[in-house]
């Protein structure tokens, strides 16, 4: 499988926090954001610092997944399809922001495609505010 992009995505439930860490701290360049996600150069990839709007508040959060491998690539359907004709369970979900298909590792790591196109219109349209 070719990708376009890879990035991480790192879900944190003190978003203000971490958004201004990589921000700040490490001085990471902005290619993006909204009211839940940042998102950051990080070398040759991206980091998506985001709220974890699923995190219910119950319990430590210790158990609470923090993080996703993202593959960027230009038809997500197609790339879902693929891992689904090899048995891997696939979440396919279209948004107004853009395709994404969930999926884990079989260490219960979680992974995702985004669509390219999307993805690199939010970069587009954040240098434009600039």
């Amino acid at each position: 499988m070719k990708f376009d992009r890879t990035g991480i995505i790192l879900y944190t439930i003190e978003y203000k926090k971490c958004k201004a860490f990589y921000e700040e701290v490490l001085e990471l360049p902005k290619l993006f954001e909204n009211e839940v996600l940042t998102c950051f150069e990080l070398g040759d990839t991206y980091l998506l610092v985001e709220l974890d709007l699923d995190y219910n508040g119950e319990g430590s959060g210790e158990s609470r997944i923090k993080t996703c491998l993202r593959m960027n690539v230009s038809n997500v359907r197609h790339f879902a399809d693929k891992l689904i004709s090899k048995g891997v369970d696939v979440k396919y979900q279209e948004f107004s922001w853009g395709t994404i298909a969930k999926f884990f590792d079989p260490d219960g790591n979680l992974c995702a495609f985004k669509d390219s196109e999307k993805f690199e219109k939010q970069i587009e349209d954040f240098k434009l505010l600039k």
